[in-house]
């Protein structure tokens, strides 16, 4: 586990932006969902990718004032 946060650490230091750019693509993907699933539809109903890409560009934020 120390090492696979060692590798990741050192991976996202020199790719500052690319955690919030990756929470943004959730963000967005969730948005076409919205329009292209039916109303009842999991994905639909709980906004799923829109929390998890909220989360992981927040984190990435933080992470990359951090580093």
């Amino acid at each position: 586990m120390s090492k696979f946060l060692d590798f990741m650490s050192e991976y996202l230091a020199h790719r500052k932006g690319l955690l919030p750019l990756v929470g943004i693509l959730l963000i967005v993907l969730n948005l076409i969902l919205q329009f292209t699933l039916p109303a009842d539809s999991l994905l639909v109903t709980t906004n799923l990718f829109l929390h998890v890409g909220l989360v992981v560009a927040i984190f990435g934020l933080m992470l990359a004032w951090a580093l």
